[in-house]
């Protein structure tokens, strides 16, 4: 249920430009597999691009064998491509007979009682179904691997929190595709932050700007005059960065990134957020997203992190992060979200002749934090990731909240909010209505900042 159209550099151009990465060790303790037999069995549910690019770095782990067993998605055809994309590059790991390829919402049951307890449930479909889906792993007792954001709304982030503490005390292992965290030459730059290289840290900046790609368009709903097209649901799944009940827009699913590795090297979450932005010119786009973002976070200690996002034609593309300390600068990706080098600088200039220290590691952050994920399962070590993923996704949603709505949003404001976008996720069928409806020209409700206050989408609510 994943959108092929995801933004550059993306899982599957990363893993064409970068070699993989760290080999697994050695076979230890097993967690649930007996000693006979260490294959474990995967299961992908929503077959898009991140899909499977996970689907492949898991099989990609080496050491006893990952399997892939069953597949399940809203759409045939994004399943038999990943299926094909998937079987040539891992012949022999791909064993997903039609009789565990499953299409439609309760699909992802079907994929998951395929497995036996201890195998592993890959969710990268949008993130209205992340704790759908995590519910019902939790129950079977399946390992897991989800995708990022994980929430959009504080009642969704309530429900994660409790089911992380619920996974953890089951002794669940769970990775979140917050990559940045694996990347080793982050990991060793926040050694040195953390050791006091730069000083302390007094502000931060994350840039995310681009043209539009997916999370903008201009085609209405064709069930509008079409009978024979896919349902309002299944169209608007297709394109899920431009819906908020689906994505979070474009700021959470675009932004995360930055947001979280930059609030790793601090070691600390935001408490309150300010933000403004808008839509420009858009035109005739029918999707709920803003042109740009500029967010002031501000950190219990008065230090601030600003974050700048933009999706506009013709503009000047940034895509970069860093650290201002009391000694020096940190440049925290270069380039993307994981953009190597990092590199540390006396002072504020960032010159070679500045420069302290720069990384050389080159390998795959989204090979390494499966090949954690994996040598957790397989030594039965403590490996859970839930409770930070949910962290940053909270920390996304204050930024994006406080945009949309002109206010100056808190940690608790976001959590305490009580509007949910998609509540009834788990009752989704394939001709079922959306969470939000088209007028009748089309388009569909977008934030009015400063005349919608406690909501981020909700005309009739005006306050």
């Amino acid at each position: 249920m994943n959108d092929p159209l995801i933004h550059t550099p993306t899982r599957r151009q990363f893993l064409k430009t970068t070699a993989a990465a760290s080999a697994l060790a050695g076979v230890s303790v097993p967690f649930v597999h007996g000693a006979s037999d260490d294959t474990l069995q995967v299961a992908l549910i929503g077959c898009g691009g991140r899909g499977t690019g996970a689907a492949h770095n898991a099989m990609s782990v080496t050491g006893p064998p990952v399997k892939l067993v069953a597949m399940a998605d809203v759409y045939q055809e994004r399943l038999d491509k990943s299926y094909k994309s998937l079987k040539t590059q891992h012949e022999d790991k791909v064993d997903v007979p039609d009789d565990r390829k499953f299409i439609g919402f309760d699909g992802y049951k079907h994929a998951m009682d395929s497995l036996k307890k201890g195998d592993i449930a890959i969710f990268t479909t949008p993130l209205a179904f992340r704790w759908v889906h995590f519910r019902y792993a939790i129950d079977k007792g399946l390992n897991v691997f989800m995708e990022k954001p994980l929430i959009a709304d504080g009642a969704s982030a309530k429900k994660m929190y409790a089911m992380a503490e619920e996974s953890e005390k089951k002794g669940m292992k769970v990775g979140v595709g917050l990559m940045s965290r694996h990347s080793k030459p982050m990991q060793e730059l926040h050694k040195r932050v953390q050791d006091g290289e730069i000083g302390e840290i007094i502000n931060m900046r994350g840039y995310r700007m681009s043209g539009p790609l997916a999370s903008a368009f201009s085609e209405k709903w064709p069930g509008l005059t079409d009978k024979s097209a896919p349902t309002e649901l299944l169209w608007q799944i297709s394109r899920f960065h431009s819906f908020l009940w689906a994505s979070g827009g474009c700021f959470a699913d675009f932004y995360i990134h930055h947001i979280d590795h930059l609030c790793w090297m601090k070691n600390a979450w935001p408490i309150k957020a300010q933000t403004v932005g808008g839509r420009h010119y858009r035109y005739n786009y029918v999707d709920q997203n803003f042109d740009s973002y500029s967010v002031e976070y501000t950190f219990e200690d008065g230090s601030k992190f600003y974050m700048d996002g933009r999706c506009m034609v013709g503009a000047l593309p940034l895509y970069s992060s860093y650290l201002h300390g009391s000694k020096g600068l940190a440049i925290v990706s270069k380039n993307g979200d994981i953009g190597t080098p990092s590199s540390t600088y006396k002072g504020q200039n960032p010159s070679r002749a500045n420069q302290i220290w720069q990384s050389t590691d080159t390998t795959n952050p989204y090979q390494n934090e499966w090949d954690a994920l994996v040598s957790a399962i397989r030594t039965d070590q403590p490996h859970h990731e839930v409770k930070r993923g949910v962290d940053a996704s909270v920390a996304t949603g204050m930024g994006r909240m406080a945009g949309h709505t002109a206010q100056e949003i808190t940690w608790d404001d976001f959590l305490n909010c009580d509007h949910a976008f998609a509540p009834d996720a788990d009752k989704f069928t394939m001709d079922g209505p959306p969470p939000v409806k088209c007028d009748k020209d089309g388009k569909y409700p977008v934030p009015e900042p400063g005349i919608v206050k406690k909501y981020e989408y909700q005309p009739q609510d005006k306050a």
